[in-house]
């Protein structure tokens, strides 16, 4: 009875596809003082090894990185505050702008204002915590940009500030509404829009309420909270479209939304003693970050929620005179 030991060798002599065999009848076993009489040497080929494809996304020159040119925009609530700074800075980029208001009368001055600048800027009249009327803005907007969107901002919200218990049904309906649904079912409106864009953007404005306990704002700070979430799982479902989503989370920002809180002196100091920067943000602090997340620039950002709070949400105890 014959038997064989088979070798993995390395060898430049010998061929790694043959079998070398040296004859004999007698078996041997392995121990420290055996000598085979009958070797057989096998020499298997290689498998080649496997080869790892990187998806990697085309290098842009700088000013493309830095560019919105050709883009389209929609822009929730885009007359005043934070969302005409934003209208205005996606413009300056060179993106195509269309944004909406309740109040007609004000987004017809702002038009007016815009195309005087020779802004590319369009809007229509839409309470988009109306879903026939969120529908309808959709609508337009297919037809204005040929059934394409490369950028969904959702800036519309509101507040009532009073403690949690004392909330009727219908302030608790206006606030989700406005703050949660309009931006659920837009999205949802805008998925086929920005799917056929190729590298659709959304940016979703929550608040630092979303983040931190502040006094009377529960119920507000639950639909950002929300908002927050959504823009975390969007990120993940929306990502094999190539559609990235983020959100930017202001602290006090200087806009008539806040000018009768803020009109407290008292209240005022409490807030710069709680921000590190010690000031109020302006609207073009946050819609430069808006900006940023909808450029090319930041192509591989998506799921993040970003505050802009002077440091607010980060702050632990710092006396006031140290």
């Amino acid at each position: 009875m014959a038997h064989a030991l088979l070798f993995s060798l390395e060898s430049s002599s010998l061929s790694a596809c043959s079998t070398y065999s040296i004859c004999s009848s007698t078996p041997h076993f392995l121990s420290k003082n055996s000598t085979f009489n009958h070797l057989t040497l096998s020499f298997k080929p290689l498998k080649p090894p496997k080869l790892i494809h990187f998806h990697l996304k085309p290098i842009l020159s700088h000013n493309n990185r830095w560019s919105l040119r050709g883009t389209t925009a929609l822009v929730t609530g885009g007359t005043r505050g934070i969302g005409r700074a934003i209208v205005e800075e996606l413009v300056g980029f060179g993106a195509k702008v269309h944004t909406c208001s309740r109040n007609e009368t004000e987004i017809n001055k702002c038009l007016e204002n815009w195309v005087g600048s020779g802004f590319e800027v369009t809007g229509s009249v839409c309470d988009v915590s109306v879903r026939a009327q969120r529908e309808q803005l959709i609508g337009t907007l297919s037809s204005l940009f040929d059934n394409k969107l490369d950028i969904l901002i959702n800036n519309v919200g509101t507040n009532i500030r009073k403690p949690m218990v004392d909330f009727t049904a219908e302030e608790l309906s206006t606030l989700l509404a406005t703050n949660f649904e309009s931006v659920f079912h837009l999205c949802q409106l805008a998925y086929p829009l920005l799917k056929a864009s190729g590298e659709g953007r959304v940016v979703f404005t929550s608040s630092v309420s979303g983040f931190v306990s502040l006094k009377n704002m529960s119920v507000q700070g639950s639909t950002k909270g929300a908002i927050n979430q959504l823009t975390r799982n969007l990120a993940c479902e929306w990502a094999k479209d190539n559609i990235r989503c983020n959100a930017i989370a202001p602290w006090y920002i200087k806009t008539s939304m806040v000018e009768q809180v803020l009109g407290n002196k008292e209240y005022l100091e409490e807030v710069y003693s709680r921000t590190p920067l010690r000031r109020l943000g302006d609207p073009t602090e946050v819609s430069s970050l808006v900006a940023f997340l909808c450029l090319p620039a930041s192509s591989y950002i998506t799921g993040q929620i970003i505050c802009v709070d002077g440091g607010m949400s980060v702050n632990g105890f710092y006396p006031r005179h140290d």
